[in-house]
C-alpha cells in the first residue's frame, strides 16, 4: 500500500504540472500567441502529439514543464535603436562581455522563430496587460486546484476532531504511563463505572458542548469530588468521580485525571470555517517561501553537524515518502484518513507552486510579470516627464542572473533530496 500513496502522490504532480501549464497555455492562445510547444516534464520526450501548431508532450523527469512560445525575448528590430548601444558586445571583456553575448544571442534566436508576417503574434509584442495575464495563469490555475482539494478535503472529509463520546476507559492511571498491574488502584474513570460508548452531558452539574469543555472543567476542579452525568443507551446516569493528580511530566506540578479516552471522527467544516483556514494556510505558505534561503541553511547544518532536522521545508522525495505513508500505514480513521491526507498534500503543493512561481526573479513566471510591470512604470513615467517612449524592456538582460537562479534552486533540490534521504520527515516521527 506504501506505493499505492506514491503513485497517487506521482500523478497527482503531474496533473498539477499539467493544470499549471494549461494556466499558461489558455490565455495565451486566446491573445493568438504562437505556442509551439507545451510539455509536461523536461528531459526526453516520452510522448507527443501536434495539434494546431502546438506539440503536447510528457517528459521523463517530472520536476516541471512549460508552454514555449515565439518571441519570449524582445529582438533587436523591437528594441529602440537608441539604446542599441547597450546591446553590442564589441570590445567587452570578462563577465560583461559573457553576459552581453548571452542575451544577443537569446535575441538572434528568438528573431529566428519569428516567420515573416507572425510579428504580431509573439509573447513579446503583447500588450504588458496581456502578458501579465499569460504568466499569472499558471500559478492562479495551481491557487484555483488547490482550494479546490483542499476545499474537498475539509468541507467534504472533515478535519480530525474529538467528541464527548468516550472511546476507551484506562483500567488505572500508572506512574509515567507504565502498564497496568494488580497492584494499581483502578482509574477514577472506572471506578466510577464510566464505560466505552458513553456520552459526558454535563460535569458536576455543568452542561458540556465539546471535549475542550470537558478538559477545561476537569483541569478546574483539579482533585475535588464530582459528578460526572453520562448518556448511556437512552438513560441518563449521574456517576461520582474524584479524579487522581498525576504529574505531567517529571518537575511540573500535577494535573488532575481521570482516565478516559475520547472517540475521535472527521467533521466537515462550515463554507465560512473553510475560507479561514485557505487564508491562513495562503500566508503560511508565503511566510515559508520568504524564509526559504533561511531555513536551507539551517538545514545544511543540521545534515553537516547531526542535528535534529526541522519539518518546516520538504523536498519531493520527503512528500511522496508521506504519500506512501498516508496509505501504507494504519490510522483511525482507515481509507478515509488516507484519502484527507493525500488531498491536503496534493493541495498544499499547489499553494506552494503557487507561491513560488510569483518570486520575481526569471526563469519564474514572477520574473517576467516583474519585467512586464517595470516596462509599464517606465512607459509610464516617460509620457510623465513629455519623453520617448523607451519601448520593452530587454528581459534577455537578465539571462546571466536567470543561470544564477537556476543553479541555486538545482542547489536546493540536491540538499531537500539529500536531507529526505538521511533525515526523513515521518508520519509516525521515527
Amino acid at each position: 500500500m506504501f506505493w499505492v500513496g506514491v503513485g497517487v502522490f506521482l500523478l497527482g504532480l503531474l496533473v498539477s504540472i499539467a493544470w499549471h501549464e494549461l494556466g499558461h497555455l489558455l490565455p495565451a492562445k486566446r491573445f493568438g500567441v504562437l505556442v509551439q510547444q507545451y510539455m509536461v516534464g523536461f528531459g526526453p520526450t516520452l510522448w507527443s502529439r501536434v495539434r494546431g501548431g502546438t506539440e503536447y508532450g510528457v517528459k521523463a523527469i517530472p520536476l516541471g514543464g512549460y508552454i514555449r512560445m515565439v518571441g519570449m525575448y524582445p529582438t533587436d528590430a523591437q528594441l529602440p535603436a537608441a539604446t542599441a548601444s547597450r546591446r553590442v558586445v564589441g570590445d567587452r571583456r570578462g563577465l560583461r562581455r559573457w553576459s552581453r553575448e548571452i542575451a544577443a544571442e537569446a535575441r538572434e534566436f528568438s528573431a529566428s522563430e519569428i516567420a515573416a508576417g507572425q510579428e504580431s503574434r509573439t509573447f513579446s509584442a503583447l500588450p504588458v496587460r496581456r502578458r501579465i495575464v499569460v504568466m499569472l495563469g499558471g500559478p492562479f490555475a495551481n491557487l484555483v486546484l488547490g482550494f479546490v482539494l483542499l476545499a474537498i478535503a475539509f468541507c467534504g472529509i472533515g478535519l480530525p476532531s474529538t467528541t464527548t463520546t468516550i472511546a476507551a476507559v484506562s483500567p488505572c492511571v500508572a506512574a509515567g504511563g507504565a502498564a497496568c498491574t494488580d497492584a494499581d488502584d483502578p482509574s477514577p474513570a472506572a471506578a466510577a463505572g464510566i464505560e466505552p460508548g458513553d456520552v459526558v452531558v454535563a460535569w458536576d452539574g455543568t452542561p458540556i458542548a465539546d471535549w475542550p469543555d470537558l478538559q477545561e472543567r476537569i483541569v478546574t476542579g483539579e482533585a475535588a469530588p464530582a459528578v460526572v452525568t453520562v448518556e448511556r443507551a437512552g438513560t441518563r446516569l449521574d456517576l461520582p468521580i474524584s479524579p487522581t493528580l498525576v504529574p505531567a511530566a517529571e518537575g511540573t506540578d500535577p494535573v488532575p485525571v481521570v482516565g478516559i479516552t475520547p472517540v475521535r471522527e472527521l467533521a466537515p467544516v462550515s463554507p465560512g470555517e473553510f475560507l479561514g483556514i485557505f487564508g491562513d494556510t495562503v500566508a503560511q505558505t508565503f511566510g515559508l517561501i520568504v524564509t526559504l534561503p533561511v531555513q536551507l541553511f539551517d538545514l545544511v547544518v543540521a545534515l553537516v553537524t547531526g542535528g535534529e532536522r526541522d519539518a518546516g521545508v520538504i523536498g519531493i522525495v520527503g512528500v511522496g515518502r508521506i504519500a506512501g505513508e498516508a496509505t501504507g500505514t494504519d490510522n483511525v480513521f482507515g481509507v478515509t484518513g488516507s484519502v484527507l491526507l493525500l488531498l491536503q498534500l496534493l493541495g498544499s503543493l499547489n499553494l506552494a507552486l503557487f507561491a513560488f512561481n510569483l518570486i520575481p526573479l526569471l526563469p519564474l513566471d514572477g520574473g517576467h510579470v516583474a519585467g512586464a510591470l517595470w516596462e509599464a512604470v517606465r512607459r509610464r513615467v516617460a509620457r510623465w516627464r513629455g519623453r520617448p517612449d523607451p519601448g520593452p524592456v530587454d528581459t534577455a538582460r537578465a539571462l546571466p542572473l536567470t543561470y544564477v537562479v537556476i543553479g541555486a534552486f538545482l542547489v536546493m533540490f540536491v540538499v531537500l533530496t539529500v536531507a529526505d534521504l538521511v533525515a526523513p520527515i515521518t508520519l509516525t516521527g521515527g
